[in-house]
């Protein structure tokens, strides 16, 4: 992970939404639930650090509880998955998790062949229950792109060298930190 620089809560937001609104987004339950995400990783430290994501860094993401939008089967357990296990059990579990969350999987295929765009990103589990039973206490967590994230893995998107942007909220720490 490169450091790109220090940011704030109202810069975060303004990406947020001007990726997120060109698509249509804005009306959505998904981006309200986005946006919330955001401001609780903003009450971990009040601070922001822009960085460039590689794959290794990305597929180690851990995400949250995910049953998906009306969804029968949980795409992520309550105690959390890594962006590449939950790629990995999509590869091994397409079907049953297809015709148990079709909205869900639905996008994560939409999302296979989309432009990148930035991944909001924090140090720290997030202050709502669907982080609270994660195992994993250090390295990124998300707050948004769990779908982004996942289409990428599953396709294999990021080459060695390939660098995607993101924000992270709270402290960053650890090796394989650079500016």
């Amino acid at each position: 992970m490169r450091i790109i620089g220090d940011s704030d809560l109202a810069e975060v937001l303004a990406i947020y939404r001007d990726e997120h609104c060109a698509h249509g987004a804005e009306e959505g339950v998904r981006f309200r639930e986005g946006e919330d995400n955001l401001r609780r990783g903003d009450e971990l430290t009040g601070t922001w650090t822009k960085v460039l994501l590689s794959r290794a860094d990305l597929a180690a993401v851990t995400l949250p509880w995910h049953l998906s939008e009306g969804g029968d089967r949980e795409l992520v357990p309550r105690t959390g998955l890594t962006v590449e296990q939950a790629a990995a059990r999509l590869r091994t579990e397409r079907a049953d998790l297809a015709a148990a969350n079709p909205v869900c999987t639905g996008l994560i295929t939409a999302l296979v062949a989309a432009p990148f765009n930035t991944v909001f990103l924090s140090a720290a589990p997030a202050g709502h229950s669907d982080y609270a039973d994660l195992c994993a206490e250090e390295g990124l967590f998300h707050l948004d792109g769990l779908h982004r994230m996942i289409a990428w893995e599953l396709a294999g998107r990021l080459a060695d060298g390939d660098l995607i942007e993101g924000v992270v909220a709270g402290a960053l720490r650890g090796e394989g930190l650079r500016r």
